[in-house]
């Protein structure tokens, strides 16, 4: 699973599988779920997140993790 956030358009990738995206349903307002052409859960895209959001702070609990950190 990898987040990703991108400032300039404010918006949060969060990628749960390294599957292709084949369909995308807006369930709300500026958050778009990605589905593979199995119709299985790929990816969630949310728009305006910064404001939805603090994401100055990442919480992972009892989640067995090899934490990567990239700053770009």
């Amino acid at each position: 699973m990898r987040l990703n956030y991108y400032p300039d358009t404010d918006s949060l990738y969060i990628d749960l599988s390294e599957k292709t995206s084949f369909e995308s349903r807006e369930i709300s307002e500026g958050v778009v779920l990605d589905y593979d052409e199995n119709g299985y859960l790929v990816g969630i895209d949310i728009d305006n997140a910064a404001n939805k959001f603090n994401l100055s702070e990442l919480v992972i609990s009892k989640i067995p993790v090899n934490l990567q950190t990239i700053v770009a």
